[in-house]
C-alpha cells in the first residue's frame, strides 16, 4: 500500500514540474485574435491603395441636341457611338437603329468619342424618327396601291429602255461635266456636292447631302428643294444600257412610283452612299 501512495505521489509531482515548465501566454486567445486584426488592417489598408477601375474612366461632357431639344451628357470618351446610341434612345426615344450620330460629319458606330475627338462643351446631332413618327406615316389609299400595282406588273425592260426615259436620254446625251463613273465600284459620298447630272426635263441638278439638319438639297438653275431625308418614302437605281458605269436614279417624295424624281448620269460608285444616306440601313416603308 505505501509503494503505491509513493508512485502517485511522484507522478503527481512529475505533472507539476511540467506544467511549471510551459511558457507562459499571458494573452492566449486574445493575442491570436489581435494578430487576425492586425493581418486584416494590413490588407485593409493594402487594398485601399488600390485605384478602382473608376478613377481609370476618362469621361467628357457634351450636348446631345435632338428636334430642337438640348441634353447634358457625360460619357466614357472609350465608349462607341453604338453605346452612345443606345443612351441616347432613353433620353430621346429614338431607337438606336434608327439614329444617325452627327459630329463633324456622320459619325460611324465602331468609333470611340475619343476617336471623334469629342471635347467639353460639343454638340452631338442626333437625327431620326420614334416608332411613333414611322407608325404615323399616312398609308397610301387602295387607288395608289393599285397604280403601284400596275407599274410593277408593267413591261420588264430595263429602265432606260422605256419610252419615257429613252427619250430624255437620246435628247440630252451624255454630259460633258459629270463626273467620272465606275462601274462595280462602292465609294463613300463625296464632301462636295455632286453635280453634272440632269432632270427630266434637261435641267441640271446638283445633290448636297446636309447631314446635321438631316436634309437632301435638289439644286436647279431655278432654285433649290430643300428635303427632309426622312419624308423619301424610297431611292431606285438602274444602270444605264451600255452606260453601266452611270445610273438613273429616282427619288420618291410620295407613297407611289408617280412621285418619283428622276436624275440621270449619277456616278455608279456613290449610288450605294446615296441610299444609305438618305434611307439609312433600315427601312420600315
Amino acid at each position: 500500500m505505501c509503494k503505491v501512495v509513493q508512485t502517485d505521489e511522484k507522478s503527481n509531482l512529475m505533472k507539476a514540474t511540467e506544467d511549471s515548465q510551459q511558457p507562459s501566454d499571458p494573452g492566449g486567445n486574445e493575442n491570436n485574435e489581435k494578430t487576425k486584426s492586425d493581418e486584416n488592417h494590413c490588407k485593409t489598408n493594402s487594398d485601399s491603395t488600390k485605384p478602382s477601375d473608376h478613377d481609370h474612366v476618362e469621361t467628357v461632357d457634351f450636348k446631345i441636341v435632338y428636334n430642337k431639344q438640348k441634353y447634358d451628357v457625360t460619357f466614357p470618351t472609350h465608349e462607341t457611338v453604338a453605346k452612345l446610341k443606345a443612351h441616347v434612345q432613353t433620353l430621346t426615344g429614338v431607337p438606336s437603329a434608327m439614329q444617325k450620330i452627327m459630329y463633324k460629319g456622320l459619325a460611324k458606330d465602331e468609333s470611340t468619342l475619343k476617336d471623334l475627338k469629342v471635347t467639353k462643351g460639343a454638340k452631338i446631332m442626333v437625327v431620326g424618327s420614334t416608332l411613333n413618327d414611322v407608325l404615323s406615316v399616312s398609308k397610301p389609299s387602295p387607288q395608289e396601291l393599285q397604280e403601284a400595282a400596275k407599274a410593277s406588273a408593267a413591261t420588264k425592260e430595263p429602265l432606260s429602255q422605256q419610252k419615257e426615259h429613252k427619250r430624255v436620254l437620246d435628247k440630252h446625251g451624255k454630259p460633258d461635266d459629270v463626273p467620272v463613273g465606275i462601274k462595280n465600284m462602292k465609294e463613300p459620298l463625296p464632301h462636295t456636292p455632286l453635280s453634272g447630272m440632269y432632270n427630266k426635263s434637261g435641267g441640271k441638278v446638283r445633290l448636297t447631302f446636309k447631314l446635321e439638319v438631316d436634309q437632301l438639297w435638289l439644286g436647279t438653275k431655278e432654285r433649290t428643294e430643300k428635303i427632309p431625308m426622312n419624308s423619301i418614302k424610297a431611292v431606285v437605281s438602274e444602270a444605264i444600257k451600255d452606260h453601266e458605269e452611270y445610273h438613273m436614279l429616282g427619288i420618291q417624295l410620295g407613297p407611289t412610283e408617280a412621285s418619283r424624281y428622276w436624275i440621270y448620269w449619277v456616278p455608279a460608285q456613290y449610288v450605294d452612299a446615296i441610299k444609305d444616306t438618305i434611307l439609312g440601313k433600315w427601312q420600315y416603308f
